[in-house]
């Protein structure tokens, strides 16, 4: 049987927690590079940057400015999962391989998305908090990440 706990993120918000299943069986250096993220503290105190109501809340730039990032790019790992209510996936330029830090969370289905950017995880529970985050591009007062863990690092 898998360790889940070390696939499972705990995502602390300014709205309330979410709960994230990562998929290493879609994205392995994706989810290989969001744990050492994680671990290193780098999502703690980052705003949700770019909101768009009816399609996602995009984070994971320690700047707020969407043009900011860990400075590790990744090679895409592009699969036909389906971007749905709840689907987090890789934020990117157009350079397909342009994936860093930056990540977005599906507030609904996103077709023209699927086999395009890195799906990596979805959300489990919490999708609620989610749900409340402030909208804008850019958003003002922006809600935050206070902060992430990995479940298996929790006592």
């Amino acid at each position: 049987m898998t360790d889940t706990s070390e696939d499972t993120l705990r995502m602390e918000t300014t709205k309330g927690p979410v709960l994230i299943r990562m998929r290493p069986d879609l994205a392995p250096r994706h989810v290989e590079r969001i744990k050492e993220l994680v671990r290193e503290g780098f999502y703690n105190g980052v705003p949700f940057h770019r909101v768009i109501e009816g399609f996602m809340a995009q984070t994971g730039d320690p700047t707020g400015t969407g043009m900011g990032g860990s400075g590790h790019k990744l090679k895409a790992e592009f699969t036909p999962t389906r971007h749905v209510r709840g689907t987090v996936s890789m934020a990117r330029s157009q350079n397909p391989d342009s994936g860093d830090s930056q990540f977005f969370i599906c507030f609904a289905e996103s077709p023209w998305l699927d086999g395009q950017y890195t799906v990596w995880g979805e959300v489990v529970s919490g999708m609620e908090n989610i749900d409340q985050i402030r909208r804008g591009e850019p958003v003002q007062n922006p809600d935050k990440i206070t902060s992430m863990s990995v479940a298996a690092d929790m006592g």
